[in-house]
């Protein structure tokens, strides 16, 4: 099942999707997913307590990811300000949690770093189109 297919289908969309905002929405789900699997493989780290910034981050992106998910594919009615600022937020999420796991030298943390920044470039071409 696609989600884009998913909002194009809704009346209010009326066929006329927006693909970034989509784009966005496909994304954000699946780093909220990396992010909260890198966290739980931080814990796992043999020196956890060096981890710790980085569970926290991984664990806010995820949540801030969930959530522009659910309120993305939100299409009746209009919230655009609290959508514009839910992307920014994703946006910074995804920013800071990208700079910490750069800082760790484990293949979890370089894959969450690279989702993190696809997201975060995603919720940016999103942003553009309001």
């Amino acid at each position: 099942m696609s989600i884009a297919k998913m909002i194009a289908a809704h009346p209010d969309v009326a066929g006329n999707l927006n693909e970034p905002l989509a784009t966005a929405v496909r994304h954000a789900m699946f780093c909220s997913v990396i992010c909260t699997s890198c966290a739980d493989a931080c814990a796992a780290e043999s020196d956890v307590h060096h981890m710790r910034q980085c569970i926290r981050l991984c664990l806010d992106c995820a949540d801030v990811c969930a959530m522009i998910a659910r309120v993305a594919t939100r299409r009746t009615g209009s919230n655009e300000i609290l959508l514009q600022e839910a992307l920014q937020l994703c946006i910074t999420a995804c920013d800071l949690c990208a700079e910490e796991c750069a800082r760790h030298d484990t293949d979890h943390c370089r894959r969450c770093a690279e989702m993190c920044r696809e997201c975060s470039d995603d919720c940016r071409k999103a942003l553009e189109t309001f």
